[in-house]
């Protein structure tokens, strides 16, 4: 198969929205799976006597998979296409929820989240995946769609993976797989390939790894400086989701079994932001504001969360963070998508995914560090890091808003 990449061929709208479709009922089902099990793996390694560092570790231990499989994918998928990239991280997410159906130990944990890492380092080239189907102007907005599946399927999965643990311990990770194998011949079948590949002369492709390299020797590059925004956000939003089920335990005695509906709420509200309000917000203030104002609410949610003393006020402080997030990092993702060249933006996604997988390292290590100081030194240290990535944001120059530039 030939390397070069040719422009891809224009697509209608509605070859656009079937092609969407297809990558978002894919990506849906796959978090269904992930979020199955990521609940409940802070109780299951709590069975098997590990410390919250240890739970820590086995957290990480999916980004530090990604972080060295994300630009490989990347750079797979400019080569070969989207899909194959796809199919293959499918497939890797069903072993690794059989290996933690079977873990009896805490080293298969930490197995089974290494392979889910290695498959999971695909999500950029979902990314990508939008970047061929839909025009510039759109993207935060599918991106959004793209991001509200993914919310929808980590509101349903643990809900699926309480139920699940009725039935044993293994029963989580066994169903878990077997939606993966389903979802694996749906795509097959369904989902075709964006990335329009021709013969001629060879593209001359920069080293996997340069564009990391770019981003730390250039901070200030467009390109590079929303990566940071991204990997800065996401580290403060993993270090919430590493210590939830461990907050919620302590402040309000959630157990394996009861984790189910928080998920459920909070799902729901990202969805119902991601998929009704992100669009018109893009359209109306631009990607810009949009992560600006992102990059706002998720420090005032995370600063509110450890006053929550009963769990009415804790329902009233939930949403700041999901609308924050749902602005923060679709928009960013689309203006990264806009600065990179055609010809890599699947490596360039792919490097956005190292350095976020970076902060998802980082932020189980620093969060469960900081609850053993106390429940609440997580959420202000999150939203210190925050703070860091509104002061990135802006330095980022204003893209003119879908009305602005109708207008213009």
């Amino acid at each position: 198969m030939s390397d070069v990449a040719a422009p891809a061929v224009p697509a209608s709208a509605r070859d656009q929205l079937r092609r969407l479709a297809v990558l978002i009922a894919t990506c849906f089902v796959d978090m269904i799976g992930f979020a199955m099990v990521l609940p409940i793996l802070p109780f299951y390694a709590l069975d098997l006597k590990a410390s919250p560092f240890e739970i820590g570790l086995i957290t990480a231990a999916f980004s530090a998979a990604q972080i060295l499989s994300a630009p490989l994918w990347g750079r797979v998928s400019d080569k070969y296409g989207r899909r194959p990239a796809l199919l293959i991280g499918l497939m890797a997410s069903a072993i690794a929820y059989v290996v933690f159906g079977l873990a009896h130990s805490l080293w298969l944990l930490f197995l089974s989240r290494l392979i889910q890492g290695a498959g999971g380092g695909t999500t950029g080239v979902a990314n990508a995946y939008i970047a061929d189907s839909v025009e510039p102007g759109d993207r935060a907005r599918a991106l959004g769609w793209l991001s509200a599946a993914t919310s929808a399927g980590v509101m349903l999965g643990p809900v699926i993976g309480s139920i699940a643990a009725h039935g044993g311990r293994a029963m989580p990770g066994f169903v878990a797989a077997a939606l993966c194998i389903l979802n694996f011949g749906f795509a097959w079948k369904l989902l075709p390939e964006s990335h329009v590949n021709r013969g001629g002369a060879a593209i001359v492709r920069k080293p996997v790894w340069e564009s990391a390299w770019q981003v730390l020797r250039h901070p200030t590059q467009q390109v590079s400086r929303l990566v940071w925004i991204y990997s800065v956000g996401m580290l403060a939003f993993a270090s919430l989701t590493s210590v939830l089920a461990l907050f919620l335990g302590a402040r309000f005695n959630v157990n394996a079994m009861t984790i189910g509906p928080w998920f459920l709420y909070i799902g729901g509200l990202s969805v119902v932001m991601r998929t009704v309000f992100l669009g018109p917000i893009v359209d109306r203030i631009g990607e810009t504001w949009a992560m600006r104002f992102g990059a706002m609410l998720l420090i005032v949610g995370l600063l509110l969360y450890p006053l929550a003393s009963s769990i009415a006020l804790l329902a009233l402080i939930m949403p700041l963070v999901p609308i924050g997030t749902a602005l923060l990092f679709p928009s960013t993702t689309a203006l990264m998508t806009r600065g990179a060249d055609r010809e890599e933006t699947g490596t360039v996604m792919g490097v956005a995914q190292t350095f976020g997988g970076v902060s998802r390292v980082a932020a189980p290590l620093m969060a469960t560090a900081a609850f053993q100081v106390n429940i609440w030194f997580p959420f202000v240290l999150a939203a210190a890091v925050v703070g860091i990535a509104m002061v990135m944001a802006f330095r980022v120059p204003v893209v003119p808003s879908r009305r602005k530039a109708i207008r213009a």
